[in-house]
């Protein structure tokens, strides 16, 4: 059996994090598979450091406005097909999505968006997580096997954060928002993180405004989830909080196949 590691990151902006020791990190960590969120750019604004990343081939989504949104994913193994977006031009507009098969797992790497806003950008992340959920269970009930992973904007439980009473009202934990990561779970995915570490203080994004990570005071938004037809496969589930270069550090998981 191999094992895989796969690493996700929302980084605030791929160029800014590239001038900040991502090349380095990337290569000493080499994971397999590498998702990135909020790159911020489109592939052609970007050097060939980014682009041809030696040993990867990449993959860019980007959003119709330049400096918004945006996924990458690199990978050793070349994906038997990547999809960008669910068909959904509302959604597929902002460049969120992209959707790799591989022989083992279709892997979703997603920015899912922030409700924070407005309350239209509220009522367009909760449709967006239904149109994802549909799409997803669609290819489960195909008999595939699926990883997710991306930044969800949401944190599931009050372990989750680190001011859950303060934050109740707030998008990233409003109770539709926490129901909707239950009813997902219900459907037959895993939150790997919890398979391996119960404990609380894991978080994935701090507010930088107010230096809350030198305070530990967090929020974990980011996650791999794994269908359950794939539980027999995780032999590991982690998160990086000392890699800086963004205001969210990078998560990641180990599978056999």
């Amino acid at each position: 059996m191999k094992t895989l590691k796969l690493i996700s990151w929302n980084v605030n902006g791929i160029r800014a994090v590239a001038k900040k020791g991502f090349h380095e990190w990337f290569a000493a960590e080499a994971p397999d598979i590498l998702c990135l969120q909020e790159t911020k750019a489109w592939e052609e604004q970007l050097d060939e450091s980014l682009t041809n990343i030696d040993g990867y081939t990449s993959y860019f989504n980007e959003a119709n406005k330049k400096g918004y949104s945006g996924v990458v994913i690199y990978t050793k193994e070349k994906p038997l097909s990547v999809q960008k977006g669910f068909g959904v031009e509302e959604f597929d507009t902002e460049g969120r999505t992209l959707i790799a098969e591989y022989k083992n797992f279709v892997l979703y790497n997603i920015y899912y968006p922030n409700g924070k806003a407005r309350a239209d950008r509220l009522k367009y992340k909760l449709d967006f997580y239904e149109v994802f959920q549909k799409h997803a269970e669609e290819l489960l009930k195909k008999g595939k096997k699926i990883i997710i992973c991306g930044d969800v904007n949401t944190a599931h439980k009050e372990i989750d954060l680190a001011r859950p009473k303060e934050n109740s009202k707030i998008s990233g934990f409003l109770p539709e928002e926490r129901e909707w990561i239950d009813r997902f779970l219900e459907a037959g995915f895993i939150d790997t993180l919890r398979m391996f570490n119960d404990q609380p203080e894991v978080y994935t994004w701090w507010d930088q405004i107010s230096r809350a990570r030198d305070r530990n005071v967090g929020w974990r938004i980011d996650y791999f989830f794994i269908s359950e037809n794939l539980k027999k496969n995780i032999t590991n589930a982690f998160t990086l909080p000392d890699v800086m270069g963004s205001d969210h550090c990078p998560v990641g998981i180990e599978m056999k196949f």
